[in-house]
């Protein structure tokens, strides 16, 4: 899932009021960022809410009004609230940075400002926390690393074996940090697989990655 988290409260204030305030429509996602705790509906009527009171105490004249769809990044959800957004002045996107883009690019006329800081790919590791566990490098390998990716989790996203830096299974950078090749080391020798450490990979391909720009996957099957 795609991680997130709100951005603070006094810089989507700030945001809001560089374009004028006024008609504010607040757009949340019942996708990913609900499930990280920063886009769902909870996290729209709270930002709502702390909008219209700092309108009240500064005696400004903004309207609040809420909607939350059931995924942002997806064309058709966004034409269903056209109604809604033809009727703002600012629409505040809690969604994705991919949401946020997307809605952007269904309503060209209107100001999209991004309320959400998004930060990677990742799952839950307790409540409320979330880590993240893939780098969308194009190009997975994780067959060969017991099912850990060196690129996201590796500080240094070696793929060869550890730098000589850890200590004591803990990244040198932090000691809260777990080592990726510790963990890597441990998963294959339960698996009774050390042999996997032996295949050497060539260097990434980042042409797969985000060096050449925008990817887009296309399914001819499906088209």
């Amino acid at each position: 899932m795609i991680i997130g988290e709100q951005k603070p409260l006094t810089d989507i204030i700030d945001m809001v009021e560089s374009e004028g305030g006024g008609r504010i429509l607040v757009v949340g996602c019942r996708s990913c960022v609900a499930v990280c705790l920063a886009g769902g509906e909870k996290e729209v009527a709270e930002l709502a809410s702390s909008l219209e009171e700092h309108s009240a105490s500064r005696g400004m004249d903004w309207t609040v009004s809420t909607v939350t769809l059931q995924r942002q990044c997806e064309k058709d959800f966004d034409k269903e609230i056209a109604d809604m957004v033809e009727d703002s002045d600012v629409v505040l996107s809690l969604g994705c940075g991919v949401g946020a883009q997307v809605l952007s690019e269904v309503y060209p006329t209107r100001v999209v400002i991004p309320g959400i800081n998004t930060s990677s790919m990742g799952s839950p590791e307790g409540k409320g926390r979330w880590k993240e566990r893939c780098a969308g490098c194009g190009d997975c390998t994780i067959h060969l690393s017991g099912g850990i990716c060196p690129i996201a989790r590796c500080s240094k996203m070696l793929q060869n074996g550890p730098c000589g830096g850890s200590q004591g299974g803990k990244c040198e950078l932090s000691p809260d940090r777990d080592c990726a090749w510790q963990l890597i080391y441990d998963q294959v020798r339960s698996k009774g697989r050390l042999d996997l450490l032996e295949i050497l990979l060539p260097p990434k391909d980042w042409s797969k990655g985000r060096d050449g720009g925008s990817r887009i996957v296309v399914k001819e099957d499906k088209r």
